[in-house]
């Protein structure tokens, strides 16, 4: 299962028809999802881009996912001011996006074993040890990630665990970009969840409004889409589909919140699983991890 991308230690998890491929050394990036042979996930820029902190692949967004309103938030008593923390990126309003994690190495591999029937790999990052991540997000944790495959599917499950004294705030998701190999774009559908829609302002932030029971099944082309989502109960499926091909991502309750992007005139689309609003960290609206407890999500990819 070990092996190598573009010169970083990979191990390649397959069971049947269906492997998945992931890069401890560039934040536990995942960079390829292929079913009989045939690639669903978009690489854009391969490795050279994850280290510039751009996303790509299947990425892991934390301590943070999508944006947070300015360069200072408030945790119950901690007052966190972002201006001059090193390792953020920021989006083109000058905003702090998608946390820390993108392209970082330090993730600890505890197992990597193929079974009867599927495949599986653990690692574990020790946020507290990590000071460029504790310089933005200063609140001791630790992550850890199964992944799991099955023949046609793959399953992701993400825990964190405060480890000091502080509550932590949980606010991580997941930004895969996925393809739908062989379909002509024209025949692509995006099938949005019945939920609520919340309305975003100029900077993309939430403006407190939402459309509520919202529902829709339309092109990927056009018009294309930037659009946050407040998941219901029994309706946390985002799906792509096509003539031949369907992709689904499927969440599990500790994902309340999803996001779906794809640029006009794109192939590719991201179905974003989060575990709270943007600018949840802003707002205060994080779940919050008491000292010695876990917050744990999971989604899963089923391919067709």
């Amino acid at each position: 299962m070990p092996t190598e991308v573009e010169g970083h230690g990979a191990f390649v998890l397959q069971a049947g028809p269906t492997e998945f491929t992931v890069v401890p050394g560039l934040g536990l990036l995942g960079t390829s999802l292929r079913h009989r042979g045939r690639e669903f996930l978009v690489l854009r820029g391969q490795a050279e881009a994850v280290l510039a902190g751009h996303t790509t692949g299947l990425p892991l967004l934390a301590p943070w996912a999508n944006r947070i309103g300015g360069d200072t938030y408030k945790v119950n008593r901690t007052r966190v001011d972002l201006s001059d923390a090193p390792g953020l990126h920021r989006d083109a309003n000058g905003l702090p996006i998608h946390g820390t994690m993108i392209g970082r190495a330090g993730w600890v591999v505890d197992r990597a074993e193929a079974l009867n029937g599927y495949a599986r790999l653990s690692a574990r990052f020790d946020a507290a040890a990590a000071d460029e991540v504790m310089a933005s997000f200063p609140f001791p944790h630790e992550i850890t990630v199964g992944m799991r495959v099955r023949p046609g599917d793959l399953d992701v499950t993400t825990t964190i665990t405060a480890t000091g004294r502080r509550s932590v705030p949980a606010s991580f998701g997941w930004h895969p970009y996925f393809q739908l190999p062989g379909e002509d774009p024209a025949d692509l559908r995006v099938h949005l969840p019945t939920g609520d829609r919340l309305q975003l302002d100029d900077r993309m932030l939430p403006s407190g409004e939402e459309e509520t029971g919202y529902s829709r099944k339309a092109p990927l082309v056009e018009p294309g889409y930037d659009d946050a989502y407040r998941l219901r109960a029994n309706h946390r499926l985002l799906t792509v589909s096509g003539r031949s091909r369907q992709l689904t991502l499927a969440m599990d309750p500790g994902y309340e919140y999803g996001q779906v992007y794809s640029p006009p005139g794109e192939r590719f689309v991201a179905l974003e699983p989060m575990v709270a609003p943007i600018n949840a960290l802003g707002d205060g609206l994080t779940p919050m991890v008491a000292p010695g407890e876990s917050y744990r999500a999971r989604f899963r990819i089923t391919l067709l």
